[in-house]
Formats: C-alpha cells, structure tokens, sequence
C-alpha cells in the first residue's frame, strides 16, 4: 500500500512489527487499566469509545476491563498489529492510516496514546480533524509533551518522533476545552507509564 509520509511506512513496516514484541506484556496492560482509571474521572456519560493508533490494542483491552459496556474500536496502520488487536474481540478493529478521513460513526470519546508524537507534522491536522470529528464530546490525547515543537531522534532513526502541545493545538484551533490533565512517571511505584502528559478536552 502507497501512504502519504514516510513515518507511515516506518509503522507499518517491520519496525512497526517489533514494536508489538516490546509492547505486549501483562504488567503493561496492568497499568494501562490503572492509567484509564484516573484519564477517565473526569468524563462523564462515556459509553462509546475510538482509539486512532491502537497498535495489538492493549488500551482497548484495558477500557474493557474497566467498564464492559463500553463500545469500541480502533484503527491500525500495521496489519499484523491490527490483526491482534482485532483477536482480543473486544473493538471494532480497522486496519488503514488515521492519516485518511475516518467517516464512522461519532463516539462519545476519541483517543490517541503515544501516536501523535510520531505523526509528521505537516499532517498533524488530518489526525486532529479525524478526533474532533469522531467526536460526540471528549477527545483524549495521552503523548510526549513539549511547550514548543521539536524532534529527537527515535531508537537511532530521525524524523520519527515529534514532541509539541498537541492539547494546546486542539483548543487553539479547534475550539476545545480542557477538563482535566496528568503524568504518568515512568517510576510510578504501582503502574508505572512512559513519562507522558494526558490531556482530557471537552468539545
């Protein structure tokens, strides 16, 4: 398949398929279930849920063991990640670049995790519209946080990780409201995440 940027092609290519190995472990769903637990007090009403980069769906599977009435799914870039993602029958899993329109459904809450940091940012905006328009009410951004935009390198590769306010991006231009935020310390001594920023907004 042909996509627009090169980040896409790094993802679903085979970086993309060791990512998987190194992001599938029990102590990791464990505090990613914790995580959800304090991203989500703030939200009220929240029984639709869409993920855009839900690699196997880890934060999908976590939703459902907080609360499982939720409806939810996902979209993937990398097939095999989609493929497991779609195993756990937990989402609706599609397999594509959150780069293209997505027409589903709206859902009360849309989400990214530790994606937009590697989205190229001349593309930044395709991402954004695709979680506002997705959008009944909340859009939840859990990233690497930056005041102003940089880029550092990624496991020995350049261009592939980009920190920014992507919160600030969607209040300033999209008209969001922030409702609440956090951090998750990688030292956390109960369910440890990789030292990102969450920001839950409010449309």
């Amino acid at each position: 398949m042909t996509y627009k940027t090169e980040q896409e092609n790094f993802w679903a290519g085979e970086f993309g398929l060791k990512y998987i190995d190194r992001n599938n472990s029990e102590p990791l769903l464990y505090s990613k279930v914790a995580m959800w637990a304090r991203m989500l007090q703030a939200a009220n009403g929240v029984h639709s849920v869409r993920e855009l980069g839900c690699n196997i769906g880890l934060n999908l599977v976590a939703l459902k063991r907080l609360q499982p009435t939720l409806n939810l799914s996902g979209y993937e870039i990398n097939e095999e990640a989609a493929k497991q993602a779609s195993d756990f029958n937990v989402a609706k899993i599609t397999q594509g670049s959150i780069l293209e329109d997505i027409t589903d459904s709206k859902v009360d809450l849309t989400f990214t995790a530790g994606v937009l940091i590697h989205i190229n940012p001349d593309y930044l905006d395709n991402v954004y519209r695709n979680l506002v328009n997705g959008s009944n009410r909340y859009v939840l951004v859990a990233e690497y946080y930056n005041p102003a935009p940089t880029k550092i390198s990624y496991r020995g590769h350049e261009d592939r990780l980009f920190k920014r306010d992507f919160a600030g991006d969607l209040i300033d231009n999209y008209g969001m409201k922030l409702v609440d935020y956090g951090f998750v310390y990688k030292r956390d001594n109960w369910a440890p995440q990789d030292d990102f920023t969450w920001f839950l907004l409010e449309k």
